[in-house]
C-alpha cells in the first residue's frame, strides 16, 4: 500500500492523519473538503510501531509538504501527530487534534464499556464475538473482524449521523498494525512519557472534541492544559467521535477547522 494520497494542488500546506491505528482512509472526507481551497496530504500509516510510524510520517512530510505544515490528526492520528510534533517541532506550524484519545491512562478505562452500552443486545453479542476473534480466542479473519468491530464502535461513537459518503478508494484495516502500535502507545501513556512530550511542542495546538465522544473530553483538555504552551480546546455539542459525519455538528466543525487554517 502506498503511504500518502494527494488532494488539491501544490503547495501541500496541510496534512491529515488517520486513526486506528491501522484504519487508513478514515479521515479522507476531511482531506477532500479542505482541498477545495488548499493542497492537502493524507499520509497513510503502514508501519507497526509508534517509532516507525513517526518516522514514516516525518519522511512523507519532508518529501511532499511545504514546510512548516499544519498537521491535523484524528483519534490515534491526533496522538501520532502530537508525538511527531514533539520530536520534530521545527516542521509543524500548527497542530489540530480531532477526537483525540486521552493522554492519561485513567481517562481511558471506560471507553469500550461506554461503546458497548450504546449498542443493541444483538450488536453487543456480535461485538464480543468479533473481540474473541481479534484476541485469538476464536477462529476467523482478524482484519475483517477488526473492520466490522470498527463499524459497530463507529455507530456507538456517533450522536446523529448524516448519510455515509461512498469512499472512491477504500483501504483495508490492519489488525496487526492496530495491536502492535497500541501496545507501544499504551506504554507511553501509562509511564507518563506521552504527556511529558507535550513540553517540547512549540507551535499552537487546538483540540476539537465532541461532547458525545466516548473518548472523554477531559482526558484531552485537562492533561494538555498542563503541558502545552499555546493550547485551545473547542467542545462541539451533539457531536461524537467523527465530527464531519454529524448532522448537528458538521457545519460548525468545518467552520472551526477552516478558521484554524487561516
Amino acid at each position: 500500500m502506498k503511504n500518502v494520497r494527494f488532494y488539491g494542488d501544490k503547495p501541500y500546506i496541510v496534512a491529515v492523519v488517520h486513526g486506528g491505528p491501522g484504519a487508513p482512509g478514515s479521515i479522507a472526507p476531511v482531506a477532500r473538503e479542505l482541498s477545495s481551497n488548499i493542497g492537502v496530504l493524507e499520509p497513510l500509516q503502514t508501519k507497526d510501531s509508534v517509532d516507525s510510524q513517526v518516522k514514516e510520517l516525518h519522511d512523507v512530510l519532508e518529501k511532499n509538504a511545504d514546510l512548516p505544515v499544519t498537521l491535523i490528526g484524528h483519534s490515534w492520528g491526533a496522538m501520532l501527530g502530537y508525538i511527531h510534533t514533539a520530536r520534530y517541532p521545527e516542521i509543524v506550524k500548527k497542530l489540530v487534534l480531532i477526537g483525540s484519545g486521552p493522554f492519561e491512562e485513567h481517562y481511558a478505562a471506560g471507553i469500550d464499556g461506554d461503546r458497548l452500552n450504546r449498542l443493541s443486545e444483538k450488536e453487543r453479542i456480535e461485538a464480543f464475538e468479533l473481540i474473541d476473534i481479534i484476541n485469538g480466542c476464536a477462529a476467523g479473519d482478524k482484519d475483517k473482524s477488526m473492520a466490522r468491530l470498527g463499524e459497530l464502535f463507529a455507530k456507538a461513537d456517533t450522536f446523529d449521523a448524516l448519510p455515509p459518503e461512498k469512499e472512491p478508494e477504500p483501504l483495508e484495516v490492519s489488525e496487526e498494525i492496530n495491536r502492535k502500535v497500541w501496545a507501544d502507545a499504551k506504554k507511553l501513556r501509562i509511564n507518563g512519557e506521552l504527556l511529558v512530550m507535550g513540553r517540547k511542542i512549540k507551535c499552537p495546538v487546538t483540540a476539537i472534541h465532541g461532547d458525545y465522544d466516548p473518548h472523554l473530553a477531559e482526558g484531552v483538555r485537562e492533561p494538555l492544559t498542563r503541558v502545552l504552551k499555546i493550547f485551545n480546546f473547542i467542545l462541539l455539542e451533539k457531536c461524537g467521535h467523527e465530527p464531519w459525519i454529524e448532522k448537528f455538528a458538521r457545519d460548525k466543525f468545518y467552520t472551526v477547522l477552516k478558521n484554524e487554517l487561516e
